[in-house]
């Protein structure tokens, strides 16, 4: 019979003060949890009105000004305090240094300085929802936003401030990684999921500096008045967009990389089979950090940019299909006469494989100039953006969420209520955006407030898929906190996997591992090794 350890990371030691002054990896990384999911459901909200505003034309809940604001508002909330930090400093913190046999990582009080400047970021940001919200959508493109009255300047400074948050656990990351590795764990006997944490930790620690600059360069010219980016000052608007995408678009893989990182792991736990092509998604983790740096261009095809400038970056931008289409291609043959188990992280790993290939199918569409010309900036965007992000990295974090759910916190979620909650969330998430595909195919551009009687039944069609959408993740928090109370306790290894953070007992003690494990196995030698599960054992 399994039960909880006396002791563990949630309870020793105890106190609230011993939470907010923690050093230990395992409570920040619980905290960021906390922290993104708020976010998460804020900017859900802002998505669910403003997909209730968009059921007919005309106005039907909030007037056009506030649909602008809702909008940048879900943008920014969703890209820069939820998804960028997802999963790398929420799991990433959680699970790196179990999954390499470490303490901690190299630098805990650095790791505990993160965490405080994303929630002073993040309090910017909600200083700026607070006093009068901002209208340009998420990128702030000027000159508009060197022009608005809205509080671009306290979101942009909130944004800043968030940049240094993960330039500092990209940092830490890397030197975990280098320095802490347990005896025996060679780079490539390492765990896919890090290798994506190595790759994303790259991008972060040398795309974010430039949105830095990039913002601070905006502030400027709002406060002091020097032309940077404005015309009408003598600056350049084509600058900004340079600027901006030189880091938004490798922000793109800081967003999946990681969840490609955690459908590795679910694909060969799940599917009980030694993981194919092992270095050849490694490597092609580091091949999409490469490339993520010469597209930035793609954004630009209709900004003035040249006519050679947008056939560089377009041929360059195909080359992202052959990275992510190794990643798919090894992750198949996988699965492929292996022994499948359907529990809800699996679910979470073929839903991601479903929609990321759409998404990603649909950027090769988009990457080529002749098509992207007649989409730009019709709905065809949002839905293939949201395929990526949310069918893409959503699904990922999901999926790493059920996942580690028991290692977090030692008991089980109901399987039942799970995979009732995976169909919603798949169905909706299809009904939602896949609508959006054909509304963008027929013209209908993105972020306006009122529209042509034409498209009224697939916008209702789109709405109504939120509606399950949102009811997924309702079900989902409810089993989830009921779990934390009632669920059955997992013990230290409920899923039978190889990996070394399932070989201490769940939840962790604070120092992770009663003596710093020895690599004696691969983290996928499942030709080799069978690995009991801890739940069927107590059964």
């Amino acid at each position: 019979m399994n039960k909880l350890p006396d002791k563990s990371y949630l309870n020793d030691p105890k106190g609230l003060k011993s939470w907010l002054l923690t050093r230990d990896h395992k409570r920040i990384g619980l905290m960021y949890l906390y922290a993104i999911m708020t976010a998460f459901l804020l900017g859900g909200i802002f998505a669910m009105i403003i997909r209730l505003e968009l059921l007919s034309p005309g106005k039907d809940l909030i007037d056009a000004d506030t649909y602008n604001q809702f909008f940048t508002l879900h943008g920014a909330i969703m890209i820069f305090l939820f998804i960028i930090p997802s999963i790398p400093a929420a799991f990433g913190n959680f699970v790196l240094p179990l999954m390499i046999g470490a303490k901690d990582v190299a630098f805990p009080r650095l790791n505990l300085a993160s965490w405080y400047i994303y929630i002073l970021g993040s309090l910017f940001a909600l200083y700026s929802i607070i006093t009068g919200a901002v209208d340009t959508g998420w990128t702030f493109y000027t000159p508009y936003s060197t022009e608005t009255t809205t509080s671009v300047i306290s979101m942009t400074l909130g944004v800043f401030i968030l940049g240094f948050s993960s330039i500092f656990t990209g940092l830490n990351f890397i030197v975990t990684i280098h320095k802490l590795r347990a005896p025996g764990m060679t780079w490539f006997k390492m765990p896919l999921f890090v290798w994506a944490l190595y790759a994303t930790a790259i991008i972060q620690v040398l795309a974010t500096p430039v949105l830095g600059i990039t913002l601070i360069l905006l502030i400027i010219e709002r406060v002091v008045g020097i032309g940077i980016f404005d015309p009408a000052m003598g600056g350049d608007p084509v600058l900004y967009q340079h600027f901006f995408w030189f880091y938004s678009h490798p922000a793109v893989y800081i967003m999946i990389l990681p969840g490609m990182g955690i459908i590795s792991e679910l694909i060969s736990v799940f599917s009980h089979k030694k993981i194919f092509g092992y270095k050849a998604i490694a490597f092609s983790s580091l091949g999409i950090a490469f490339v993520s740096f010469l597209v930035w261009g793609h954004h630009m095809f209709v900004s003035g940019q040249s006519e050679l400038a947008a056939m560089i970056f377009s041929f360059l931008t195909f080359f992202v299909g052959i990275p992510s289409g190794i990643k798919v291609f090894n992750w198949v043959t996988t699965m492929y006469r292996g022994s499948i188990s359907l529990e809800a992280p699996m679910l979470y790993a073929l839903s991601f494989l479903f929609l990321f290939t759409i998404g990603g199918l649909t950027g090769i569409f988009l990457g080529a100039l002749s098509v992207d010309v007649h989409l730009h900036d019709t709905y065809f965007i949002v839905a293939h953006f949201h395929y990526v992000m949310m069918g893409g990295t959503v699904m990922a974090f999901l999926g790493g969420l059920h996942y580690w759910w028991p290692k977090f916190w030692g008991r089980m979620y109901s399987e039942f209520w799970a995979r009732i909650s995976v169909a919603l969330i798949f169905v909706g998430f299809n009904v939602t955006f896949f609508s959006q595909f054909i509304l963008g195919s027929q013209g209908m551009p993105r972020r306006y407030y009122n529209y042509l009687d034409q498209y009224q039944p697939l916008h209702g069609f789109s709405t109504f898929g939120s509606w399950i959408l949102g009811l997924g993740f309702v079900v989902m928090a409810v089993y989830l906190i009921h779990a934390i109370f009632r669920g059955k306790v997992a013990g230290a290894n409920p899923w039978g996997a190889l990996t070394f953070e399932w070989t201490t007992p769940s939840p962790p003690p604070h120092e992770n591992f009663d003596k710093i494990p020895t690599m004696e196995h691969g983290p996928y030698d499942y030709d080799k090794i069978v690995p009991r599960s801890t739940l069927a054992e107590s059964d």
